[in-house]
């Protein structure tokens, strides 16, 4: 019973502490846009994380088997794409609405994904919140087609990183997590270089971009393998419901943002949905792990 339980509580744990973390860093992230905009932004935290996590795990001592390669290497894409996209859009639509059109890469996977109606009714519960999450009264006004797009593409890359996380995840948390951003960052830096040049290399910037790169990607990317070996993938998706919340929380604590009463409620929503398909989850489609 308790080794269950441990393999339930483990993942879930890790999953909660990389949202939190990614959520940090997020707040410290547009420090940089002035300096080298979003694309020089993304090039530095992606490529500071896959040289932390290089000198931590050290990968190359245990090479993944050829079969893995295809999965690991498109991972790196999606995961560089992704933030490329999603830095890119927070430079022309709100943090909040941008979060929200990237979740729906997650949801289409645990849609995808479910097989019972209990899992649908979360899911629709899910996607109630971000519905009243979303300023669409901004959005009818004139929200920015190309931050829109942006953020729609960065949520169909992070369904790929789902899919292809869990395809690439039984390699190890960490070595996985490390190649990955390791590809992610031969994506991003060149398309930062061109963008910002030797701006780039602003030994001020370090500091900052250090600080983003350990909380938005070394941290959480390791974590979110470790959980994505060892839960079905559609637990993960829906479990990722709670991004828009964590994201409030700490920029109520963070950035002093306070919620009305309609984001309020849809927060509540959400949480109520992760808190569910995690309550109904089957343990029996608990990956086993030597935990």
């Amino acid at each position: 019973m308790t080794a269950t339980r441990g393999s339930v509580l483990l993942p879930l744990s890790a999953m909660a502490a990389a949202m939190i973390s990614v959520q940090f860093g997020a707040a410290w992230a547009k420090r940089l846009f002035p300096a080298v905009g979003a694309e020089g932004a993304t090039a530095l935290r992606v490529s500071i994380a896959a040289a932390m996590l290089l000198v931590m795990v050290r990968p190359w001592r245990r090479r993944p088997a050829r079969g893995a390669w295809p999965a690991l290497i498109g991972l790196g894409v999606a995961l560089g794409t992704m933030n490329l996209l999603f830095y890119m859009a927070l430079a022309t639509i709100p943090l909040g609405v941008a979060v929200g059109l990237e979740f729906s890469g997650p949801l289409a996977v645990a849609v995808l994904s479910s097989r019972r109606w209990i899992d649908f009714m979360w899911i629709a519960l899910a996607l109630a919140g971000l519905v009243m999450l979303l300023p669409l009264r901004g959005v009818a006004q004139g929200l920015d087609p190309a931050g829109v797009t942006l953020a729609l593409g960065a949520g169909v890359c992070w369904g790929l990183y789902i899919l292809l996380g869990k395809a690439a995840g039984g390699i190890g948390g960490a070595q996985t997590a490390a190649l990955a951003t390791t590809v992610a960052a031969l994506v991003v830096a060149p398309v930062g270089l061109a963008h910002a040049g030797a701006g780039l290399f602003d030994a001020r910037l370090l500091p900052a971009a250090c600080l983003v790169a350990l909380f938005s990607s070394a941290i959480p990317y390791t974590l979110e393998m470790f959980a994505l070996a060892r839960m079905p993938t559609r637990v993960f998706g829906t479990l990722m419901s709670a991004e828009p919340a964590v994201a409030a929380l700490m920029g109520l604590v963070l950035l002093h943002e306070r919620l009305t009463l309609q984001q309020g409620v849809s927060i509540g929503a959400i949480i109520a949905a992760s808190l569910g398909v995690t309550a109904t989850m089957r343990r029996d489609r608990l990956v086993a792990a030597d935990l």
